[in-house]
């Protein structure tokens, strides 16, 4: 974390195309956004680029829509953009020849992606940029990122590279749980590594660089606000844990939705008083445990006395969010033997085929089998190598 002081202007990607349309390229643009896609001065993209000249046709929403209202698993109905009045095509739940359709119909010469990413390979904005990529291969649309910095920082990655064999929309293709790259340099990874065989070609890619980032910033060394890209993820303080209390997902605890510190907390009705201690025991760095009660008012267990524990981070520059949770998940297994338990997947996530969604969101089954083992399973949290070697250093966009 920056103190005020210590901030550093970075320009976004997207700012850089406000100041110069032409940075696009030729033609008519869509515009993949949401309610992250705002300038510096958190005036809205869309609007503010068809003022500077930018030639837009249509604006293309992800997973919670246009406006972020959609929770985990929803967006919002298509419709017209009550701002510019263009047509908003949605994206969530489209691949293949059905997104081809819509990103034919749209008349867009090329996308521009602006959306705000986390740094965790299940979140799913990557996976529609991803989606889009492939489209715009397989149509002859361009496709160019408006980069901003990832929120973590870029120093650190964490996690194995995701097995193809579980592969879903909450992870596509071999990316580390925490991948260290901004969206324009994944984007350069996945164009090379990845895309060819979705689509049978590379897209037509180009990245505008965010000026001004280092890879040692994290979201608040930037000066730019922060606008939570999704209902739960108010804060980079959340944004900081994710990475790792999204695996509880695939449990049967509450991973602290219905509640305003999302993925801060964990809880469910059989956690006691030994849970707290025996993580402190732990000597995890960068992190404390505190002991608490809480009710969700949605989600898992929702209206129900939970307890559990809150995150209380220390040190990001030391803690580790993947290495903490797996961590945690071994503890729960060990003390709570008979009630501890893997949920399955969602029918509705591409790819689930009803398999255990820690399977998916973990890239493998390794991590269940090893933890339902009683083995030490930090020894699978580490990542492949540093940021740009697991990726290769020719995909890095900055210092």
């Amino acid at each position: 974390m920056s103190s005020t002081d210590d901030r550093v202007a970075v320009t976004t990607g997207i700012a850089r195309l406000h100041a110069s349309p032409g940075l696009a390229g030729p033609g008519r643009l869509g515009l993949v956004t949401n309610h992250t896609g705002v300038l510096p001065d958190l005036r809205p993209t869309a609007p503010a680029l068809l003022e500077a000249g930018a030639r837009l046709v249509a604006l293309f929403g992800p997973e919670h829509g246009l406006h972020g209202t959609g929770q985990a698993g929803e967006s919002e109905a298509a419709q017209a953009d009550p701002l510019t009045g263009l047509p908003v095509r949605d994206t969530y739940r489209c691949s293949g020849e059905l997104l081809d359709k819509l990103l034919l119909d749209s008349g867009a010469d090329a996308l521009v992606y602006d959306l705000q990413d986390i740094g965790a390979r299940f979140y799913t904005y990557v996976w529609t940029m991803f989606d889009l990529m492939a489209s715009a291969a397989r149509t002859g649309v361009r496709f160019v990122v408006a980069d901003r910095p990832n929120p973590l920082g870029g120093l650190v990655s964490e996690g194995p590279l995701l097995d193809p064999a579980w592969a879903s929309f909450v992870g596509r293709a071999a990316v580390p749980v925490r991948h260290g790259l901004t969206c324009g340099e994944l984007a350069r990874y996945l164009n090379a590594a990845a895309v060819p065989q979705a689509a049978g070609r590379a897209a037509d890619l180009s990245v505008i660089e965010a000026a001004g980032w280092q890879r040692a910033m994290d979201a608040e060394a930037t000066a730019l606000p922060w606008v939570a890209p999704s209902p739960n993820i108010p804060t980079p303080a959340t944004a900081a844990v994710y990475p790792g209390t999204c695996l509880f997902e695939g449990t049967n605890l509450s991973e602290g939705r219905g509640t305003t510190q999302p993925f801060e907390i964990v809880g469910a009705p059989y956690v006691d008083e030994r849970f707290a201690p025996s993580l402190a025991e732990l000597g995890l760095p960068g992190v404390h445990f505190r002991d608490l009660w809480f009710v969700p008012t949605f989600h898992k267990h929702a209206g129900q006395l939970l307890r559990g524990v809150q995150l209380h981070v220390t040190d990001r520059e030391v803690f580790t969010p993947v290495r903490t949770a797996v961590a945690m998940l071994g503890t729960l297994r060990r003390l709570y033997p008979d009630q501890f338990a893997w949920r399955t997947a969602d029918s509705g996530i591409e790819g689930s085929d009803r398999r255990p969604f820690i399977d998916l969101l973990w890239g493998s089954d390794r991590l269940r089998r090893s933890v339902d083992a009683g083995d030490d399973p930090l020894s699978l949290c580490d990542p492949p190598a540093p940021p740009g070697r697991w990726a290769g250093d020719d995909v890095l966009l900055y210092p």
